[in-house]
């Protein structure tokens, strides 16, 4: 132990996956991160919901604990890993105004109650850190809210869900149907029993949530950021977004925009879309996650690397509870939340977008000249018209590549485009980003 320093005692709740190798981590590297922190960080105790429940790595009986509300009041740092929301919220509350620091990687939590946790957390002094929440082993949150802090960020795209880039690219690796793809996925261990929460990109719009509102110092109410799936996403998307030069990825966009009426604000989404492949994105396969980053200054940043596993996300989860503990050495208070810039977060309907519209249609003279009539008086042109392939019974796939529109005027054109007597079908609609 280092001489006049005592030891700084920290609670972890929860035993997971996530969980257990922080435990671990705590135990067999104490001397290292001893020698990091300046003082010995101590593992106080572990809060389980079941005393008996089988944990890799395995862990000291002697330090499991049911009570983890005596576990949380007896600590300097707790490092929140339960998952779920209200009993989480409960627990980091109390945490907090007992005056301790937390580590958490719980994005749901943040995402639906961080104003609360930050405001708690200001008033005492302490510190709330939570690179885990997402990206899981990539280093994102420090470089937003530290490294450019005094840089003005413009665009975020990120891709933060490692099962849907699996099943995307399986997709447009093998061909794959999506029910093809996510079975292949689940086989593997990248989707959940339930993977509602990831193909519905629910899970990467909690994450569009924390980053949109440390990226431009604004609380963006999850409820705010529009969400679409990759559930209806068809091999011939994937397909004809290849001979256009794209691939399809599920994206969580924040950036800062002036809308079509002049407004300046934020946006935050989650959809698929189609990226040019010669964009970094494009590159990110399997189960990977990165993020892009467009500043001002900085200029364009990617930050590459596992969304999940234990050990990987326990290296960010350390990377905060060090840097938590070495505050208690250095004394002073804890980092506060930015000041908010005050920015509005936009209507979807105000924010313009490109869109890849394919259609099944007759095939037979003057048919583009007529859909592009419809497309102009919704106030959206045209940039580019490709007639894929012949189909059955007189129709021929045509897919479009609007110009730059309010989402909308887009919206719009598709609904008139899909009633109009020349259209058998809308086969896909796909947002066009990274061009």
């Amino acid at each position: 132990m280092t001489p006049g320093v005592l030891p700084i005692r920290v609670a972890v709740l929860g035993a997971g996956t996530v969980g257990a190798e922080v435990a671990n981590q705590l135990l067999t590297r104490a001397a290292d991160l001893e020698a990091r922190v300046g003082a010995p960080l101590v593992l106080a105790g572990i809060a389980v919901r079941d005393l008996q429940a089988p944990r890799h790595p395995a862990l000291p009986k002697e330090l499991l604990t049911t009570d983890a509300e005596s576990l949380v009041l007896g600590a300097h740092i707790v490092v929140e890993l339960i998952g779920g929301v209200e009993r989480a919220r409960e627990l980091v509350l109390m945490a907090l105004e007992s005056g301790a620091d937390v580590v958490t990687g719980n994005k749901a939590l943040l995402a639906t109650h961080g104003a609360e946790l930050f405001s708690a957390a200001e008033r005492v002094g302490a510190q709330l850190n939570y690179e885990a929440a997402v990206g899981g082993a990539i280093p994102i949150i420090r470089p937003l809210r530290d490294s450019l802090a005094g840089d003005d960020v413009k665009r975020i795209l990120g891709i933060v869900n490692g099962t849907t880039n699996f099943i995307l690219d399986r997709m447009d690796e093998h061909d794959d149907t999506f029910e093809e793809a996510l079975a292949e996925a689940s086989r593997r261990g990248y989707a959940e029993a339930d993977p509602t929460g990831d193909v519905s990109g629910a899970d990467a719009a909690q994450k569009a949530a924390l980053l949109a509102g440390l990226a431009f110092h604004t609380h963006v109410p999850l409820e705010s950021v529009s969400v679409e799936g990759i559930e209806r996403i068809t091999p011939d998307q994937i397909r004809a977004g290849r001979e256009t030069g794209h691939v399809v990825k599920l994206l969580a966009i924040c950036e800062r925009v002036t809308a079509a009426d002049g407004t300046v604000g934020v946006s935050a989404r989650v959809h698929p879309a189609l990226l040019p492949r010669r964009h970094p994105l494009a590159s990110v396969r399997g189960a990977n996650n990165a993020v892009f980053v467009e500043a001002e200054f900085a200029g364009s940043l990617m930050f590459y690397g596992a969304g999940a596993g234990g050990p990987e996300t326990s290296s960010a989860v350390l990377g905060d509870l060090v840097s938590a503990a070495r505050r208690h050495v250095i004394g002073g208070p804890g980092l506060a939340a930015p000041p908010s810039s005050g920015l509005p977060v936009l209507d979807p309907g105000l924010v313009t977008s490109q869109y890849q519209i394919s259609l099944t249609v007759r095939d037979e003279p003057g048919v583009l000249a007529r859909l592009a009539g419809i497309v102009a008086e919704r106030g959206v042109s045209i940039e580019t018209a490709q007639q894929t392939r012949a189909g059955v019974g007189g129709t021929a796939t045509l897919v479009i590549g609007t110009h730059r529109a309010p989402e909308a005027a887009l919206a719009a054109v598709v609904t008139a485009l899909g009633d109009a007597l020349e259209v058998a079908a809308v086969a896909g609609v796909l947002r066009i980003e990274g061009e």
